[in-house]
């Protein structure tokens, strides 16, 4: 054997023994561990309230979509634990559920309110220690009645001769929180009955006349589940309950229109606030970060997925996303108010007899 032909035989076994080394190499290469831990695992989602609502629409929309956003496609499944208007649910997940990222909920934005205006003392939680996620939107809340009250227009509210029953889910609730505030500032005559365990619960006893109307409807859950009633005028809308006025609503007047008193006017911007984060999720504290990572990033993706985005429109939901990190940084911006405004706050929310 020549020694050009030894060369090219060792050359080449040289090369082959490289390129072994290669890929023992790439093969040792660690797979994503999100991907790992996610693979054939299923998420929970936990929703506060009954089935049939807006909250109970919105999570099980994001959960037939979010999984293929996730590394290892993990399935989602949607669960509800009604109970305390979503108190109950929001205790459960930062204080019992996993803290793997293989659950997270919602529950009503108001609840993240609680312990800041002293309303609850079932809160178990920090709200400012929650992992959020995200909020599929913002939102615009009403106040509507029954047609058969004869109430049509806030003046009708204002100058009722008799209590106006408005249904509610329980403390910390929407239900709850603006039926008081607009008692308490704006001195309408309401009488909150509580405790049904979800909205489509309040809105079915509009209907039968158990209560003659709701505050805290949120529009979009409204034109989701009950348009036919606002069409056919069995409904009617008299006060929006918002910072920023709807474009569907131009002629009824936000709360904040309804009062001259700066203080009470600070306490209605800051008890209002929470529209801004309609349909949160958070996850409980302590989730490795690099899974919090995923689980935002995969909500942030699910916002613009086409096939998401077109089920929306099917059910006429409104999509004006929040990002995990804009729900947080609104929630520490908002327990950081000054001692004097959340004084006002509080005092606009007490139960008065």
């Amino acid at each position: 054997m020549n020694r050009a032909f030894r060369h090219a035989i060792c050359g080449a076994l040289a090369g082959l023994a490289a390129c072994a080394s290669l890929a023992a190499g790439a093969s040792a290469q660690p797979a994503d561990p999100v991907a790992a831990f996610y693979a054939g695992k299923s998420i929970r989602i936990v929703i506060g309230y009954s089935p049939g609502g807006g909250y109970d629409l919105y999570a099980r929309m994001l959960a037939r979509h979010m999984g293929k956003h996730l590394p290892g496609n993990p399935n989602i499944v949607a669960e509800n634990m009604p109970g305390a208007g979503s108190l109950r649910a929001a205790n459960f997940l930062y204080g019992a559920a996993p803290k793997d990222g293989t659950m997270f909920g919602t529950f009503g934005r108001g609840i993240v309110m609680e312990p800041l205006l002293q309303r609850s003392g079932g809160a178990k939680f920090e709200a400012t220690k929650f992992t959020w996620i995200g909020s599929i939107s913002d939102e615009v809340s009403v106040c509507a009645f029954w047609h058969a009250t004869g109430i049509r227009t806030w003046q009708d509210l204002k100058s009722s001769p008799k209590p106006v029953t408005v249904g509610a889910t329980g403390s910390g609730s929407d239900t709850d929180v603006y039926a008081i505030m607009i008692r308490n500032l704006l001195r309408a005559p309401l009488k909150l009955v509580s405790g049904y365990p979800g909205g489509a619960d309040i809105n079915l006893a509009v209907q039968r006349g158990e209560v003659d109307g709701r505050c805290g409807w949120s529009w979009s859950s409204l034109l989701a589940r009950e348009k036919p009633l606002y069409d056919d005028k069995r409904i009617h809308v008299v006060i929006q309950i918002s910072l920023k006025k709807h474009d569907d609503l131009p002629d009824v007047p936000r709360v904040v229109d309804l009062t001259d008193s700066p203080s009470d006017l600070a306490a209605i911007r800051l008890i209002v606030s929470r529209e801004s984060m309609a349909r949160p999720f958070a996850a409980p504290p302590g989730i490795p970060p690099e899974r919090v990572a995923a689980l935002r990033r995969a909500f942030d993706l699910t916002m613009k997925d086409p096939e998401f985005i077109a089920e929306a429109r099917r059910q006429s939901v409104e999509v004006r996303p929040l990002s995990g990190a804009e729900v947080d940084a609104l929630v520490k911006e908002v327990y950081a108010s000054s001692p004097e405004v959340v004084k006002l706050a509080i005092e606009a929310t007490k139960i008065t007899p």
